[in-house]
């Protein structure tokens, strides 16, 4: 998927919503435990429920390999069941060695077709760049991330007075550029998007954090929207857990869609639709 596709759906729905997948057997709905792949039914009923208002998934892919084969089989179908104009994320956290990262990008881009792939920095050039060789295929660069331990060392003090993911940032331009290139940020950072928004002004953002996590969605679209919107704002406990009984989907939709015509107000504001 192209960056213009993608907006041109943003600007479709009226929405930057993702939806993470983050479907966890031990939380799942128990009633869905007598269908043969449990885990699929689940994300079958939230991408039915939740398709009109969002124009991402991401499933976290610790999810689905902790349950070994059967864990992929479900994650393959969840793929294949996903609408084609909708944006995937593999939420994978890969970066090794480059022969290492050529096979995580066979695996995640050519077996399993995924539109992207979360990608950490910290081994460098090599274990980045052979993400980025495939066309209409996004590396979506771990940068400023929303987990407590993130402020070990992205927040470090430079000589030159960057913060260490300042210099992701900058680094990582040598590399790709706004057309294969996302960072994520965490929505409880938002006071940094300001600084970021100088480095990569036109590139697109994953943002997790909103809502479970405490994140603004107010303050996220204050600071980091583009003229081509630039945000993915990712909900997962919130949407896919919004009840544990059989009305599971219902509720996903209902806080899919409150979330959907937030981000159209913000869009309007923005005067992007």
């Amino acid at each position: 998927m192209t960056r213009e596709e993608l907006f041109n759906e943003i600007k479709r729905k009226k929405s930057f919503l993702c939806v993470g997948l983050d479907s966890d057997p031990k939380k799942i709905p128990s009633f869905l435990k007598k269908f043969d792949d449990p885990v699929f039914e689940f994300n079958k009923r939230i991408i039915d429920a939740t398709k009109r208002f969002c124009v991402a998934y991401k499933p976290n892919i610790a999810f689905y390999e902790a349950q070994g084969t059967k864990g992929w089989e479900s994650l393959q179908k969840t793929l294949d069941y996903i609408p084609k104009n909708i944006f995937t994320i593999s939420d994978a956290k890969r970066g090794d060695i480059g022969n290492t990262s050529n096979l995580y990008a066979r695996a995640f881009f050519e077996s399993m077709n995924f539109d992207s792939v979360t990608v950490a920095p910290y081994m460098g050039n090599d274990s980045v760049t052979p993400f980025l060789q495939y066309d209409e295929k996004w590396v979506i660069l771990l940068a400023l991330t929303s987990n407590i331990g993130g402020l070990d060392f992205q927040t470090e003090k430079l000589e030159n007075g960057d913060y260490l993911f300042e210099r992701v940032l900058k680094k990582s331009l040598e590399w790709g550029n706004e057309d294969n290139l996302m960072y994520v940020v965490g929505a409880t950072r938002a006071d940094l998007l300001t600084r970021i928004r100088k480095i990569v002004p036109n590139s697109f953002l994953l943002i997790p954090g909103v809502g479970a996590q405490g994140g603004s969605l107010e303050d996220v679209a204050e600071f980091g929207m583009n003229d081509t919107c630039g945000l993915l704002v990712n909900s997962s406990r919130g949407i896919i857990f919004a009840s544990s009984g059989e009305d599971f989907a219902d509720q996903a939709k209902v806080e899919s869609e409150k979330i959907q015509q937030k981000m159209e107000a913000l869009l309007r504001s923005k005067n992007l639709i």
